[in-house]
């Protein structure tokens, strides 16, 4: 019986990109929906690049803050604690995730996530066109919708899919259309785009393409415009897209590193929502392949100035997110008896009575 070749996946840095992470005292972290795959970069203690991955089912947004990192998984949101202590390592890693609570939400594809100051993440539920939070006892509790979305039905009627916190609380959304029946953003992929401000109902940016990943930064509202390739940030007085940085590949996935933008690139599939988009024209006029993978961009020059090439059984990304302070993590999945020891006990309470 002839033995099953194992996938080949390759993921290469630029000639400088272990510097500049070592530099920026950061190491990245992004997922993948088509592996179901969440994998890890950093540096080993001899400066070479560490790459660790694990699998959740189709993964997609990402999120971290502090020693708490959250991800959406096909039906499932999980919450991953980081259980190194400070100046600690676990095997050479001085991060390392294990997820620590699951809330079951169903398939309801849910893309960005975000973390607020308390804790709580928000998130962005697709399929149900809003941006809802977790309850106890609800698969998710719908806190914000489109105005023009006349209810809350598992429609996906406008593809609301990336969002941003401002001062701690959600406030910026992007959608590929205003359709309000079902699947209707579909017809609107190019120039149909928009960007919500949930705090005042009101468009802030219109005539974007399939628009993603919205971050507030240093005063700026920044997103990529995917269906033209481009990263950019909104001048609100005008409220037009500038872009700053043209990404050969679809753009899904960004973190804010400083002066830098870290952007995930996919390979677009030969379907229905990624044909004739503008960006497919623009690789043709600059006669370059896309890509996978991931590019740093200089804020201030627009310049690409480090890269994390992807070959192989993967070419496409969803999220990106960049975490300070962490040299080289590494996470606990299921599919590995690791898990099954994994104890972490609290101290004793002997201040007072518990009971």
């Amino acid at each position: 019986m002839a033995e099953t070749a194992e996938p080949i996946l390759n993921i290469d840095g630029s000639r400088l990109f272990t510097r500049w992470l070592e530099q920026e005292r950061v190491s990245l972290a992004f997922t993948t929906y088509q592996a179901s795959k969440i994998f890890f970069i950093g540096l080993k203690s001899d400066g070479s690049m560490s790459v660790f991955e694990r699998t959740f089912d189709r993964c997609m947004g990402i999120a971290q803050r502090e020693q708490t990192l959250w991800l959406a998984a096909r039906f499932q949101l999980w919450r991953f604690a980081n259980i190194v202590e400070a100046g600690q390592t676990h095997e050479g890693h001085d991060a390392l995730y294990v997820p620590m609570a699951g809330h079951t939400t169903g398939d309801v594809d849910i893309h960005d996530i975000a973390i607020m100051p308390d804790e709580r993440p928000v998130f962005v539920v697709t399929l149900f066109n809003c941006v809802a939070t977790l309850g106890i006892n609800e698969s998710f509790i719908p806190i914000w919708k489109p105005p023009f979305i006349s209810k809350l039905v598992a429609e996906d009627r406008c593809h609301v899919n990336g969002l941003a916190l401002d001062q701690g609380r959600p406030r910026y959304v992007t959608m590929v259309s205003r359709t309000d029946v079902v699947e209707g953003w579909r017809e609107h992929r190019v120039g149909g785009g928009l960007v919500m401000d949930m705090w005042s109902n009101e468009v802030v940016c219109t005539g974007l393409s399939m628009p993603h990943s919205p971050r507030v930064h240093k005063g700026k509202l920044w997103l990529l415009n995917a269906g033209t390739g481009e990263v950019g940030y909104i001048d609100h007085t005008n409220q037009r897209f500038e872009p700053v940085a043209f990404c050969p590949g679809f753009l899904r996935g960004l973190s804010m590193v400083g002066d830098y933008a870290v952007v995930g690139l996919s390979k677009p599939r030969e379907n229905r929502s990624f044909n004739g988009l503008p960006f497919n024209d623009r690789l043709e006029r600059e006669q370059v392949a896309p890509r996978c993978g991931i590019q740093v961009i200089d804020l201030k020059t627009g310049a690409a100035t480090h890269s994390l090439s992807i070959e192989g059984f993967v070419d496409e990304l969803y999220d990106v997110v960049a975490i300070p302070g962490v040299r080289q993590p590494m996470a606990l999945g299921f599919r590995t008896r690791e898990i099954h020891h994994f104890l972490k006990v609290g101290e004793m309470n002997h201040g007072r009575n518990p009971f």
